[in-house]
């Protein structure tokens, strides 16, 4: 599992509170989000003091009030320590003046880097798990720049998209790859790209990360680690094939969301799998599922991605025991298997699997 921070936001021993920013957005969102606060609450003085702050964001605030991400959303996360974000129902038509809150929240506050660990649950706490890999996603480039345009020719309507890849980019989102590598036992990276089609673009993610241990801070901090390449078909294959010879992957944003969703069919369900996007000042945990509207308000969708997402967060701020606890609350009831919401398999509820979390914390 993701156990040590790659980079500590510091102060962690100096905070009196923890100022958590809220935002459910929509959907299940509403669901998790809460389940997720129930559970930092109840780790008491292993973090400081949590207040809570609810924030709006999403379609539905769109809807409402003519914006995805209001101006004092944006403003009231600079005043928080971290942010917990639940899923957004994004349409998948255009809609006039409608642009993702998850994507402008990572630019806005510069979390450049979207972790995700997949890891599965041994049946035996001593043994290794069959899947243990992080993806690291770079968060603000690539096609979700979305410079779109569309015109007339004489075929018919033309569609282009930019796809945007810097060398500053991918540099510090190599640099934080390499980071994770280093702090896990097996030392290795594998770095996602289509170099073979996309020359220029994938060409330069590639070069610039494979250049990270040459830069002058590093000085020979990552002189252990084993560089592998994929091309990111075939790394999806290889994913399925044979998960195990993967540790860390970095990929650039789409291929990166591509592969940590596919990655999740591997540990049961997108309801297990936790991020957060992170930058050099700001963390903010995010449920890789999406808002799931077919099960919204049913009280059946799985807390468990949302609550170890709260854990990563805790981490990254140094909150290390916290966030065991919260790993380990969480794998006790998927290793028991009694109490699982449907898409696991299991009857139980929402709340149902929050209760169990919360009786083994």
């Amino acid at each position: 599992m993701f156990r040590a921070p790659f980079r500590s936001l510091a102060t962690a021993a100096t905070r009196s509170s923890l100022k958590i920013g809220l935002i459910p957005a929509d959907g299940i969102g509403k669901e998790v989000i809460p389940a997720a606060q129930k559970a930092i609450e109840a780790l008491g003085s292993d973090i400081p003091k949590p207040e809570f702050v609810p924030l709006l964001a999403g379609f539905e605030t769109f809807q409402r009030y003519g914006e995805a991400l209001p101006e004092e959303t944006v403003d009231a996360l600079k005043e928080c320590d971290c942010a917990l974000f639940g899923s957004v129902s994004s349409p998948s038509k255009r809609v006039t003046g409608y642009s993702s809150p998850i994507v402008a929240l990572r630019k806005k506050l510069d979390l450049y880097a979207n972790i995700r660990p997949v890891v599965s649950v041994a049946r035996n706490p001593e043994d290794k798990p069959d899947v243990d890999l992080i993806v690291v996603r770079e968060n603000t480039e690539c096609l979700y720049v979305k410079q779109e345009t569309i015109q007339p020719t004489e075929n018919g309507r033309e569609a282009r998209a930019t796809r945007l890849i810097t060398e500053r980019a991918s540099r510090r989102i190599g640099k934080m790859a390499f980071e994770l590598a280093a702090a896990r036992p097996r030392k290795q990276l594998t770095i996602i790209h289509k170099s073979n089609v996309l020359s220029v673009t994938d060409g330069l993610f590639r070069e610039t990360v494979r250049a990270v241990p040459q830069l002058p801070e590093v000085s020979g901090r990552f002189d252990d680690i084993t560089v592998a390449e994929q091309l990111v078909d075939s790394a999806v294959y290889r994913l399925f094939r044979e998960p195990q010879i993967y540790d860390v992957m970095v990929a650039p944003n789409l291929y990166g969301d591509i592969i940590s969703d596919a990655a999740a069919a591997l540990v049961g369900s997108l309801g297990l799998v936790p991020s957060i996007n992170a930058g050099d000042n700001f963390v903010m945990g995010e449920p890789v599922h999406g808002s799931a509207p077919d099960i919204a308000g049913q009280n059946i969708a799985n807390p468990i991605a949302s609550i170890r997402s709260a854990a990563l967060m805790l981490r990254r701020l140094d909150y290390a025991k916290g966030a065991d606890r919260l790993d380990k609350a969480v794998d006790q009831v998927i290793r028991e298997g009694t109490v699982l919401t449907p898409d696991l398999g299991g009857k139980a509820t929402t709340s149902e699997v929050l209760e169990a979390i919360l009786k083994k914390l």
